[in-house]
């Protein structure tokens, strides 16, 4: 025997079989998108607002900005590719619940952290411990996203559009080791660390077709 209710985006099941009662209660995504997507668009206002605008009316004047800019640069492209990813990830998904929800908070803590790392770096002119403690932020990012798309997955099952397409996410364990490379490497050379960092952007740069790819094949 199965029941079903639907109200307010929330589903609720009621199964009855071997004389065990499961409940399931499964709740809509919309809100989730929505806060995600304002966290980010402050995280990325944030950064911009780190940049103060020299006092000097030359070109020069700016000079000593360069490496906040270089760094802030790199930052946009991490937060627009998380962006992106989110947004291609939960247009996989139907519906989410508590652990998905606290999932996604984990991540979103990881990317308010980008601002602050940002800054440091910058204004240290890529020091040891900025270039490090930078890596280890896009680290623990890289996981958070991991484990948002590991509980998603495992909430619409195995045969679902996102666990489909995600496979065995070779791009993001690769990323996670090209992270804990750099981190180790800005300790002998920070430009070292710096540069896995770049090339980890850059792999991630050109937008990640396999949920697309997936939800075409659906649809013929």
């Amino acid at each position: 025997m199965m029941l079903s209710a639907k109200k307010n985006g929330s589903v609720f099941y009621l199964s009855y079989k071997s004389f065990n009662l499961r409940i399931n209660f499964l709740m809509g995504k919309s809100r989730l998108e929505a806060f995600s997507d304002g966290v980010i668009a402050i995280i990325i206002t944030i950064m911009v607002l780190e940049m103060k605008a020299p006092h000097g009316d030359r070109l020069a004047s700016l000079k000593p900005l360069i490496p906040v800019f270089i760094s802030y640069v790199l930052s946009f492209v991490y937060v627009a590719i998380y962006w992106n990813n989110h947004h291609h990830m939960m247009h996989a998904v139907k519906y989410v619940n508590g652990r998905v929800l606290w999932a996604n908070v984990h991540l979103l803590f990881w990317l308010s952290v980008i601002p602050f790392v940002t800054g440091w770096m910058g204004e240290n002119h890529f020091a040891t411990w900025p270039v490090a403690l930078y890596g280890m932020v896009l680290l623990m990012t890289g996981a958070a996203y991991t484990i948002l798309a590991f509980e998603l997955s495992k909430l619409h099952g195995s045969d679902s559009t996102l666990a489909k397409a995600i496979g065995d996410d070779r791009k993001g364990k690769l990323s996670l080791l090209f992270y804990a490379i750099g981190i180790t490497a800005s300790f002998f050379s920070n430009w070292i660390g710096f540069a896995c960092y770049v090339i980890v952007s850059c792999i991630w740069f050109i937008p990640d077709k396999r949920i697309e790819n997936v939800l075409k094949e659906k649809e013929e």
